[in-house]
């Protein structure tokens, strides 16, 4: 079908990194697993500790035994799931509101193919990439030689959240006006319904011998809940993954019949009417990227309160759990790399908090590239403003989003620590690595910007694989066993640390060097460069 050949020509880059980025993190899983948890007893010291814990619990995988197998579910089950939900969640907006706003769907309604092809095209498409995602996913775990059964329903397991969300996904592009509306719309979701996953586990019920829990009947709710409820290399049972599947497509017949009854360009939940005449305020440019931004900026803050609050409540309990078994101080001393536990575990939390920060100044600098595609730069570039100009107030306003989420991190982090022993010790961790990561974070605001320059058309989709990468090079790289050398390569891994009472400012001044020269290139390189709209 020409359709189904379009999509792979514009989408194969993308996907193939998605898919890769996936299996990696499946297969250098089953090696972080042997090397860092050999023995049964560890395994059964580490589930013994989480499920004591409930802010642990939230965050990891359905506690289904002590074998190899079922430790590595309940270690990457829910990363896998939710790494197939994002690319699912892009790939359905990016073909059916994304498209409507560039003005293809239009043009393909004009034609025989119809109003409906398109979407029918987007779900054949968006299934076909989770089957393929599934069944890597399987033969690389079958490769590490565990059991053939419970890889093939890790895979499925994987497969069919991707297409849950992949009903989501076009439900919300129905439902929203924007491209940008419909994937926070779906985002949302997905991180309503993990949490949602993660109490129904915490309120469930555990085994005698602390290795296995009867999670409650909120995790039926959502589709990381289903796809846990497989238990792989455990009971093994697919019925939980085929609702998923089930949800997925029903959702999509649904996006086919809601298009069907509204006009192109319209969504169902309509847009907010704006004022008749703007404020003062937004009498220059970079105010206008602010105001066009706010929202998200604001959104990804919160996360970063959240991630403050968890990291300081988990810093007073880690002594606790490492005194239980001492292989979780080793993994966390393999990720965070300070000094004392509670030292590590701040480290590790403010990690995540520089991936949410360079998410935020990605977005952003991804909103130029929409702006550009859907021809609205061009009434700003018509005024008395230049190319470079109108680029480097979104530099500016994702760098001052990346502030503000360090700030709102940080605050609640001390917040957090006032009062306890050691606050002195946690509040120089968590001001010398949050400006750390904040300067990591900067480091994807000039990359994106140097790709919205040099390469327009990929500015989105190379940016979120370079943001990916790094993650699961840096975050991931240590747990999993990864060689340390490409650890390195993530700018998340080389910033400043606390060791003791000392800093470490390892790749600081590297940082500060590629932040400087890109935001030089990417400026310079912009006067010179032609409008491209989306085509």
């Amino acid at each position: 079908m020409p359709l189904l050949r379009q999509r792979l020509r514009r989408d194969w880059l993308q996907l193939t990194l998605w898919i890769l980025a996936t299996v990696l993190m499946a297969y250098s899983g089953f090696a972080g697993v042997t090397q860092s948890y050999a023995t049964l007893e560890d395994r059964i010291e580490v589930l013994a500790a989480v499920m004591a814990n409930p802010v642990i619990m939230m965050f990891r995988g359905l506690p289904s035994g002590a074998s190899e197998g079922q430790f590595l579910s309940f270690e990457i089950l829910p990363w896998l799931t939710m790494l197939a939900a994002l690319m699912s969640i892009f790939l359905a907006v990016r073909h059916t509101r994304g498209d409507e706003e560039a003005g293809r769907t239009e043009l393909l309604a004009a034609t025989p193919a119809g109003r409906a092809l398109p979407t029918i095209a987007t779900v054949i498409h968006g299934v076909a990439a989770n089957v393929v995602l599934g069944v890597l996913v399987a033969l690389a775990l079958m490769g590490s030689k565990l059991d053939p059964a419970g890889s093939w329903l890790t895979g499925i397991a994987s497969a069919a959240t991707g297409v849950a969300f992949l009903g989501i996904g076009l439900i919300a592009a129905q439902l929203m006006r924007t491209s940008r509306g419909a994937n926070s719309l779906s985002v949302w979701i997905l991180v309503g319904t993990f949490l949602l996953n993660g109490i129904g586990d915490v309120a469930g019920t555990p085994s005698n011998d602390l290795t296995r829990i009867s999670s409650s009947g909120l995790v039926w709710l959502s589709p990381f809940g289903w796809a846990a409820q497989v238990r792989p290399y455990d009971t093994d049972n697919p019925v939980p993954a085929l609702l998923g599947l089930a949800f997925g497509l029903v959702l999509a017949v649904a996006s086919v019949a809601l298009q069907s009854v509204r006009d192109i360009g319209e969504g169902f939940i309509p847009a907010r009417p704006g004022r008749v005449h703007a404020r003062p305020a937004l009498s220059s440019p970079h105010a206008l990227v602010w105001r066009l931004t706010n929202g998200a900026i604001i959104g990804w803050a919160v996360g970063g309160v959240l991630t403050g609050m968890l990291a300081t409540k988990l810093s007073g309990l880690a002594g606790q759990i490492a005194g239980q078994n001492p292989a979780v101080e080793q993994i966390l001393d393999k990720i965070g790399k300070a000094g004392s536990l509670e030292q590590t575990v701040v480290s590790v939390f403010f990690t995540m908090m520089g991936i949410l920060a360079a998410c935020a100044a990605v977005q952003i600098l991804a909103r130029a590239r929409q702006e550009e595609a859907h021809g609205t730069a061009e009434i700003v570039l018509a005024q008395p403003v230049g190319r470079v100009r109108w680029l480097l107030d979104y530099l500016l306003v994702a760098t001052f989003a990346i502030a503000i989420i360090v700030a709102a991190t940080m605050l609640a982090a001390f917040a957090g620590i006032a009062g306890s022993r050691n606050a002195d010790s946690l509040a120089q961790v968590v001001t010398v690595v949050g400006l750390g990561q904040g300067l990591a974070a900067c480091v994807f605001t000039v990359l994106t910007a140097l790709v919205f320059v040099l390469v327009p058309r990929g500015t989105i989709g190379i940016a979120w694989t370079l943001v990916l990468l790094a993650t699961v090079f840096g975050l991931f790289g240590p747990l999993f066993g990864l060689p340390q050398w490409t650890t390195r390569f993530s700018p998340f891994a080389v910033t400043p640390m606390v060791t003791g009472s000392a800093t470490d400012l390892r790749g600081t001044w590297w940082l500060v060097l590629i932040v400087a020269v890109g935001a030089a290139a990417s400026l310079a390189l912009m006067r010179r460069r032609e409008l491209h709209p989306a085509g």
